[in-house]
């Protein structure tokens, strides 16, 4: 192929008269936007250590109190697409957020979707449009887009969870937007006490919920017994691993992004497809590595990383007795919708 004509190449004139009613020469940026056999991921492989960002998080709880702060978060930010994005990926955003006893979180709702997983403490909860759904470690709590939540703390010790949200995608789409609220109510009713065992679901009158989110809290208790349960009816199952959905559709918990868990077995290594769509590594039990092309991150217990979308990703556990846990997001949901979802193997 002819290599394409470089705008240093065209008359000064000419550029700025194209300026001047503006319009810009395709070719020479042609390769940038299509560039050839695969895409170039601004994403880069990174690793953020809990151990490390932790102090810095309590060292905020100290400095800002919540009501100058409203959501008190470190944002975990990737320097491939530069920090003040704050952007993991593409279309997700991870944030660690800090709640301490006797605080609240004001009630407001937004338009992009989010998730918590509850990475420490014990006594926090949040309210989704009236359910109020406690948070204990490797819980799994969606805000989706357009309900009204809040977050209270009634415990005596601080608690962390990591927000995942599909901000960076919502927000180049000119869609972002929040509305601040009162205080919601608490009413009766919890989600995952009415779809705990999969095939019996609630079905009065021979109808369906006309909730779209029927369920809103995924407790970690039972992703973590349905993930051993599989391992051991299974065992030459290679990849031991669990999908949030919505129990009444089947569909993927939120529209946009896509949520799972992963159980390693002892000394396992498991090498997962190169697929298109970015993901998100948090280490919620265990210890494990991960490989992301070139890169090497050694993961301790509530360690987070991204790996971009078309890389070669191992995962190993680093234990040769005791099986490690992971809890991923990625784009997938977000890739099959736009019809540009790809599996290399």
């Amino acid at each position: 192929m002819n290599e394409l004509g470089r705008l240093e190449d065209l008359p000064a004139d000419y550029v700025q008269a194209l300026r001047a009613q503006n319009l810009v020469p395709l070719w020479p940026s042609l390769r940038a936007v299509l560039p050839p056999g695969q895409p170039r991921p601004a994403t880069r492989p990174t690793h953020w250590s809990y151990a490390a960002l932790r102090p810095l998080l309590l060292q905020a709880g100290e400095l800002t109190p919540i009501e100058r702060a409203e959501r008190r978060v470190l944002v975990l930010a990737n320097p491939g697409h530069g920090l003040e994005k704050m952007q993991a990926s593409a279309a997700m955003y991870l944030g660690m957020q800090l709640l301490l006893p006797g605080e609240w979180a004001p009630s407001h709702r937004h338009t992009p979707n989010a998730v918590r997983m509850v990475v420490e403490g014990e006594g926090a909860w949040t309210n989704v449009d009236g359910e109020k759904c406690p948070m204990r470690r490797g819980d799994l709590i969606l805000t989706p887009t357009g309900l009204w939540h809040d977050h209270g703390h009634d415990g005596d010790e601080p608690v962390v969870w990591l927000d995942v949200l599909d901000l960076p995608l919502v927000y180049y789409m000119e869609a972002s937007y929040h509305v601040d609220g009162p205080r919601q109510a608490v009413k009766p009713g919890h989600g995952e006490r009415a779809w705990t065992r999969s095939g019996v679901v609630p079905m009065p009158v021979f109808q369906r919920s006309a909730r779209a989110y029927p369920m809103l809290r995924y407790p970690w208790v039972e992703a973590r017994a349905a993930l051993q349960s599989l391992a051991a009816d299974q065992p030459a199952l290679e990849a031991v691993q669990v999908g949030y959905v919505n129990p009444e559709t089947g569909a993927d918990a939120l529209n946009i992004l896509g949520f799972y868990a992963l159980m390693l077995r002892p000394d396992q290594s498991l090498r997962l497809p190169v697929r298109s769509p970015a993901c998100v590594f948090h280490l919620i039990e265990g210890a494990a590595e991960a490989r992301i092309g070139g890169e090497r991150f050694t993961l301790s217990e509530a360690d987070t990383c991204c790996a971009p979308g078309f890389s070669a990703v191992t995962l190993a556990n680093g234990s040769s007795s005791e099986p490690a846990f992971l809890f991923m997001a990625d784009e997938t949901p977000l890739h099959r919708k736009l019809g540009v979802f790809e599996n290399r193997g």
